[in-house]
């Protein structure tokens, strides 16, 4: 069964009706409600108006928005730090577990030319076998729209 939504005028309404005298479950058998959305609605609203409600509403549906902002950030959030754990995994095996530095600059030089052998040089298979470099320069390419002026 579909969920009727009432409005802000309407519930303020059914309130203001009961709080005029008339029962409450005439009001509900009028307005095809349950007495229990009543009560709720009652609970929930009581001595509101329909602004101080619609508010309310609109706090919700925001609230509501910002929950869904969150959880997509917070997912985008693992993914990122799944990629940086893989990249510190590869550097610790290809770099600090396979030398043996004597200086802090040989650990530097040596770091730098594995940073750019790993970003100009090596393909990445998530990038579909293209290197960090090729893959930036592709995504940084205007498309061209064939559908409109340019």
């Amino acid at each position: 069964m579909r969920k009727i939504r009432f409005t802000e005028h309407q519930i303020m309404a059914v309130l203001k009706s009961v709080e005029a005298g008339r029962t409450v479950k005439d009001v509900c058998r009028e307005a095809a409600i349950s007495e229990a959305s009543y009560y709720n609605w009652k609970a929930k609203y009581g001595g509101m108006e329909a602004a101080d409600i619609k508010n309310i509403k609109d706090l919700e549906d925001e609230n509501r928005r910002l929950k869904q902002m969150f959880a997509d950030l917070s997912l985008e959030c693992r993914a990122l730090k799944d990629v940086i754990e893989r990249f510190n995994r590869t550097y610790r095996t290809e770099i600090l577990d396979f030398y043996l530095f004597r200086t802090l600059n040989e650990a530097r030089e040596i770091t730098e030319r594995w940073l750019n052998e790993y970003n100009c040089e090596r393909p990445h298979e998530s990038l579909n076998n293209l290197t960090p470099e090729e893959y930036r320069l592709m995504a940084e390419k205007p498309e061209i729209s064939k559908s409109a002026w340019n």
